[in-house]
């Protein structure tokens, strides 16, 4: 019997995969992947109806959490973890659940995938509340611990959102918003974390950082709300004053220390001339627009 799941079929192009020379080997892989872009812009319209859906809660102070197992569980985790640092998002609202816990991140968790009633529990013990979205994310489509996150989410009120790899895949049909990534067999048969989950490490990419474009975290594609924590990320947060600004080097160090390592707030204090409080408070009356602030004159 043959599975539907198109990601367990075994791919015809690639029946000699370990024949192939080194450099015929890397280009193979490198080419299979473009698979994951193609199915990611054909799930465009998919992909911006869940930001706009998610937008609105987040915006009354909801929360991000990510349901996935295995590979797609620790997809979760990664885009839940560089929220924070990219774009100053309080940790406690980008809750990554994965299968098995935290332990599943570096090793398999045997079992724990395949329990609905442990997907239950771990949304559960989030505590979702309407405002929070909950993101599924499963190759298959079909793994029971994500149906089950996915039907706690339902019964808080909480939006959810799913992501397969697989057409017609019962998480799709168990999320208010569904997003098909169709990318078809893998170069080694059934390895999903190949162009599934580079299909799927793209879509969320996607959605949380349009989501913080939207929430006023970025002005012009510039990430304001950067949170420098080491040298590296302090010299970029004086280098993207510079480039809005169009200061010199010292101006700009000078307006972020002023403004406690804020780039957004140093920003409005240089452009129209305010002290510290008086661009956070300017800002805090656009929600955080730099945009917006910009436009107004004080």
């Amino acid at each position: 019997m043959t599975d539907p799941r198109r990601t367990e079929h075994v791919h015809p192009q690639y029946t000699h995969l370990d024949t192939l020379p080194t450099t015929e080997l890397v280009q193979a892989f490198a080419d299979d992947q473009l698979g994951a872009v193609q199915a990611v812009q054909k799930a465009g319209a998919s992909i911006a109806a869940a930001v706009d859906a998610a937008l609105p809660r987040l915006e009354r102070g909801g929360r991000l959490v990510y349901a996935g197992a295995g590979t797609s569980g620790r997809l979760g985790v990664l885009d839940a973890t560089e929220l924070t640092p990219t774009f100053s998002w309080p940790a406690e609202r980008a809750v990554p659940l994965i299968a098995g816990g935290e332990r599943a991140i570096r090793q398999a968790v045997e079992g724990a995938e395949d329990s609905f009633d442990l997907g239950i529990k771990d949304a559960q013990a989030a505590q979702l509340g309407p405002d929070d979205i909950l993101i599924g994310i499963a190759a298959s489509g079909t793994t029971p611990y994500v149906l089950g996150a996915l039907q706690a989410a339902r019964d808080a009120g909480a939006l959810t959102i799913a992501m397969a790899n697989n057409p017609g895949a019962p998480i799709l049909n168990a999320a208010q918003c569904g997003i098909l990534l169709d990318t078809g067999p893998e170069i080694i048969s059934g390895s999903t974390r190949l162009k599934a989950g580079t299909a799927q490490k793209i879509t969320l990419n996607t959605i949380s950082s349009a989501l913080m474009v939207r929430l006023g975290k970025v002005y012009g594609n510039l990430m304001v709300d950067v949170k420098a924590t080491n040298t590296k990320l302090e010299g970029r947060a004086v280098r993207l004053v510079q480039h809005a600004t169009e200061r010199d080097e010292a101006t700009a160090r000078t307006a972020l220390e002023e403004a406690k390592g804020s780039v957004k707030t140093a920003i409005v204090m240089l452009e129209l001339g305010l002290k510290a409080r008086e661009a956070e408070e300017l800002l805090g009356r656009h929600g955080g627009h730099a945009r917006a602030a910009l436009q107004e004159k004080p």
